[in-house]
């Protein structure tokens, strides 16, 4: 099998050289090193190693290159090589347009010249790309194919787990003669879907989410039975103190349920978090912090359900739902909260058949040509409105209040009134839906006049409360009535410790009731709902944790 390709562009014959110079004096061994004087070149040649099935690790462009320069060149080159890992070479003067690329073609690094010494300035960087590179599953290698019906529930839900989980997947409908040679292979029909053939020809029928975990590449068994910190939820908040534990020397476990990134991961542009000012999309954002995490050496553990917490000793014991269990010094919850469920007639039995819950993105493509409904007046509901603009005829907007302004950002409210195909519905409910073999038509009621009336649709997609999924936390940390975790100095009620407080000293900032357990980000009662404090709530349990563990 040929060996991968790293790619280096330059006009400039002698930087040509010097960089292809110092890359095989390192790399050559493992890699074939191809130069190129121009970005159409360079385009030529990404072709030909496309059409010989051959792979491309990582591409250096310079900035500065006539008639395609190196940020266009690597925006083409990303329809090629999606997966291959990018880098800017640029001057002093250049570090702006660089950092720009960072949005235009996620920009894994830019680089000064000259780079000399390489063994300080280039290797480094060309070591962890490359680790990242090999670490990275390519989807036309190991392809996994998901065998469903557009209309099924446990087919939406086998998709949504693999989307959300950033694992590539090819979807083949049940009804078309791919779907149905494998059904027959894997002695199923139509009606047995989902069926899910992994990358080694491994035939799942209808599998759990720890099955497909399980089988598509994901850990779900923890390496070690005690660490110093347990993160539980995978959002902003938990991947934010995973990355800051593990980097600083903790040993460290992220257990997620279900998706890494939380409902941040599901968002399609996410436009007002630093650093970021074309916007990014909450994939991206889960990706590069996922892979921040695992660099710094966290565990990451998916489809693991922690259903029960207890206080040991001076160690704190998590439980799963498998019966099986993990202990440490201290425990992070970060688990985020919960869409809640709409109550409206007949509306439950059509979940992942016509009404979704979140934005579930990858549907947006089945919406050409037809009318969306979204219900949900914050951040997340506008944020899917926009994004379902680009492909539905006409995206309905239904808002309980009298407009969005109360509880969405401003810019996202400016967005939905420049968009023609944005229809916003004050004072709107859904009272319930209709279909036979899925959602065809929903009752909208006028909640003024208490007129209802009826719409053809089969998309509803819900973004409405915000339910903290914490009852097994129940009678073991103080939570409010609604099911938030209280911390800190909110737990001094009239002054006094909570009960059973067992230290001299007041709970830290982000501590709950039971000492070494901390909790950041949207569980966290009187918590900013937004990605940016959540990140940060993650990081600042963390120092909280170095305090509480100095002084055990």
């Amino acid at each position: 099998m040929a060996k991968p390709t790293i790619l280096t562009v330059d006009d400039d014959p002698g930087v040509s050289r010097a960089v292809a110079r110092d890359i095989r004096r390192r790399y050559g061994d493992r890699y074939r090193v191809l130069r190129a004087p121009s970005g159409e070149e360079a385009l030529e040649a990404l072709r030909e190693i496309k059409l010989r099935g051959e792979q491309l690790a990582v591409m250096l462009a310079d900035y500065r290159m006539p008639t395609m320069n190196g940020v266009e060149f690597l925006e083409a080159a990303m329809d090629l090589f999606p997966l291959a890992r990018r880098v800017l070479l640029t001057a002093y003067a250049d570090t702006g347009a660089a950092i720009d690329a960072i949005n235009v073609v996620d920009l894994d690094h830019y680089l000064l010249k000259p780079w000399s010494p390489p063994e300080e300035h280039l290797y480094p960087v060309m070591d962890s790309l490359l680790e990242l590179w090999a670490a990275t599953p390519d989807p036309e290698a190991t392809e996994t194919r998901v065998v469903g019906h557009r209309w099924s529930p446990p087919s939406f839900a086998a998709r949504e787990f693999l989307a959300r989980n950033l694992v590539p997947y090819r979807w083949i409908p049940a009804d078309e003669p791919e779907g149905r040679r494998l059904l027959d292979a894997a002695g199923l029909t139509v009606a047995d879907v989902p069926l899910v053939v992994t990358a080694e020809g491994k035939a799942l029928h209808a599998p759990t989410e720890a099955e497909l975990a399980a089988h598509v590449g994901l850990s779900t068994t923890p390496a070690a039975d005690f660490y110093d910190v347990v993160v539980v939820g995978a959002g902003p908040a938990g991947l934010g103190a995973a990355v800051y534990a593990a980097s600083e020397g903790l040993r460290t476990v992220l257990v997620e349920r279900r998706a890494t990134g939380g409902q941040a991961g599901q968002s399609s542009r996410i436009e007002n978090y630093l650093g970021f000012p074309d916007g990014v999309s909450g994939a991206q954002l889960t990706d590069r912090a996922r892979r921040q995490a695992l660099r710094f050496g966290t565990e990451i553990l998916s489809a693991r359900e922690v259903v029960a917490l207890e206080a040991v000793g001076a160690g704190r014991v998590l439980r799963f739902s498998d019966g099986t269990s993990i202990s440490a010094h201290a425990v992070v919850l970060a688990t985020g909260v919960s869409y809640r469920r709409l109550q409206g007639a007949g509306l439950e039995q059509y979940t992942g058949a016509g009404v979704f819950y979140g934005s579930a993105a990858f549907e947006a493509a089945g919406c050409v040509g037809e009318e969306v409904y979204i219900v949900g007046g914050a951040n997340s509901a506008g944020q899917a409105a926009v994004h379902f603009s680009h492909y539905a005829d006409q995206v309905h907007l239904l808002v309980r209040g009298a407009d969005l302004n109360r509880s969405m950002s401003h810019y996202l409210v400016q967005q939905i009134d420049g968009c023609a195909n944005i229809k916003v519905h004050p004072h709107t409910e859904v009272t319930g839906g209709e279909g036979e073999k899925h959602l065809q038509r929903l009752t909208l009621r006028d909640n003024r006049t208490g007129n209802t009336t009826t719409a053809d649709t089969s998309w509803l997609f819900v973004f409405i409360g915000a339910e903290p999924p914490t009852g097994w936390l129940k009678g073991v940390v103080t939570r409010d009535e609604r099911g938030f975790v209280i911390t800190g100095p909110d737990l001094l009620a009239g002054g006094a410790r909570p009960t059973g407080w067992p230290l001299p000293r007041d709970p830290y900032h982000l501590e709950t009731s039971v000492p070494g357990v901390f909790a950041a980000g949207d569980v966290r009662a009187e918590s900013v709902k937004r990605v940016a404090s959540a990140v940060g709530e993650g990081a600042m349990a963390v120092s909280l944790v170095h305090r509480y563990l100095e002084a055990q």
